[in-house]
């Protein structure tokens, strides 16, 4: 009798405290926006979190260790790819190290960005991005544009070039939706990066840029498309070259 009566007991207190699980779940406030950890330099921090304001975008930033560059570098992604892929790249942490403050982020639908209708549109995409800026209080960006984040980085480039310290696009999309004409008018300064086995896009997008007045063009051998992946070192080397130059 005393063996089952504890049985009983143990059931009882098990979903009393299975109950009480439940209620401080329920209770508990949401995740934070923004969070933060180290890197393995433990004077490294990346921020991560939501835009600030009325963007729903998911980005990652790294201020600069010694904040004497004001050029902030905003790197955006492929269609295989978000935020993170600039993380594991190390070129968040790179950047960090040699002053300049960084930020990745995730597109509208990839990574942790919900889906946005403005992105349907060529005008809506510019002016996220406009916003985005605006909510990460972004004032001298150098825009990183590979692949399909043309589709975003390109409008905003033809509206709001003069915002810009300088641009880099990354055999981008889109390229063939503007004039000559549009291209001659950016005067932005413009490093053109392309994989040397990249024969599609890569040579559709060079055909459109090279029309940019102030421009230079790197070609990264034995590197196809994603060629910051396939040539990191490299990829680096040239990035920081064109950043330390900038008027």
């Amino acid at each position: 009798v005393v063996q089952t009566s504890m049985s009983r007991s143990q059931v009882a207190l098990l979903g009393l405290g299975l109950l009480l699980m439940l209620l401080l779940y329920v209770g508990l406030p949401g995740p934070p926006e923004q969070t933060s950890w180290l890197w393995g330099d433990p004077n490294v921090t990346i921020l991560a979190g939501l835009t600030p304001g009325n963007s729903p975008i998911f980005y990652r930033e790294v201020l600069p260790l010694h904040p004497a560059r004001r050029v902030e570098v905003v790197l955006l992604h492929g269609k295989a790819f978000n935020s993170h892929t600039w993380e594991q790249l190390g070129t968040l942490q790179l950047l960090s190290q040699r002053g300049y403050r960084a930020v990745a982020l995730d597109l509208p639908g990839f990574g942790n960005s919900a889906p946005s209708e403005e992105a349907s549109t060529e005008a809506g995409r510019a002016e996220l991005l406009q916003r985005v800026l605006q909510d990460l209080e972004v004032h001298n960006a150098v825009l990183v544009s590979p692949s399909l984040s043309g589709r975003y980085a390109l409008p905003f480039l033809m509206r709001g070039h003069h915002q810009l310290r300088g641009f880099v696009p990354i055999a981008p999309a889109s390229t063939q939706n503007y004039t000559q004409e549009q291209f001659w008018a950016v005067k932005t300064p413009t490093l053109i990066l392309y994989g040397e086995l990249d024969r599609i896009l890569a040579r559709e997008s060079l055909r459109q840029l090279r029309h940019l007045p102030n421009h230079s063009v790197v070609k990264l051998r034995d590197a196809g498309h994603a060629c910051y992946l396939h040539k990191p070192q490299d990829f680096h080397l040239v990035l920081l070259t064109f950043l330390d130059h900038l008027p």
